[in-house]
């Protein structure tokens, strides 16, 4: 049977790369997760693995790497935006993928009444606090209890897909 797994618990051994370029075949939409620390300037990270969780109670989740410098400053706030980015952000997704002493600076944003970073423009603002934090290999999986959202405008999604940026197209 095809859909029967093997009895067999090792794993086989998986090339990265192609692991990578498989994957890539499913588009992600392209988020900028953002916090502001206690004390500390504005901080955020580009993530393409955020996705709804649950309905009820409202959760929410995503994917940051462990050598993310932004995710622990983030985390001691316990609180952080999903910033979704619209086809046309695709400079704030390289600014906030690299490493960067302030990638705020020069950003236009504003700041909700829970005191998160809302970046300009961003398609929806998805406000959360940390529910819960799991290892995940070389990621670490954080689940957000959503405490405010909104849509803040009406455009297609930056996408990641083959690698590459892109946008949507309906087929109807």
């Amino acid at each position: 049977m095809a859909d029967t797994p093997p009895s067999d618990t090792t794993y086989i051994d998986i090339d990265p790369a192609r692991f990578r370029s498989v994957l890539g075949h499913y588009p992600t939409g392209v988020c900028v997760v953002t916090g502001c620390p206690e004390g500390d300037r504005a901080v955020g990270l580009v993530v393409g693995s955020f996705t709804s969780v649950s309905l009820d109670p409202p959760l929410v989740g995503f994917f940051a790497g462990n050598w993310s410098t932004s995710w622990p400053l983030i985390r001691k706030s316990s609180r952080f935006c999903v910033n979704v980015l619209g086809s046309d952000q695709l400079e704030l997704a390289h600014r906030f993928s690299r490493p960067h002493e302030d990638k705020f600076a020069g950003v236009s944003h504003s700041t909700s009444r829970h005191g998160l970073p809302v970046l300009d423009g961003a398609v929806a603002a998805i406000e959360c606090e940390v529910a819960d934090e799991r290892d995940a290999g070389d990621h670490v999986m954080v689940l957000g209890r959503v405490i405010a959202l909104d849509i803040l405008r009406t455009a297609d999604p930056l996408l990641f897909f083959r690698g590459r940026y892109g946008t949507f197209s309906p087929l109807d």
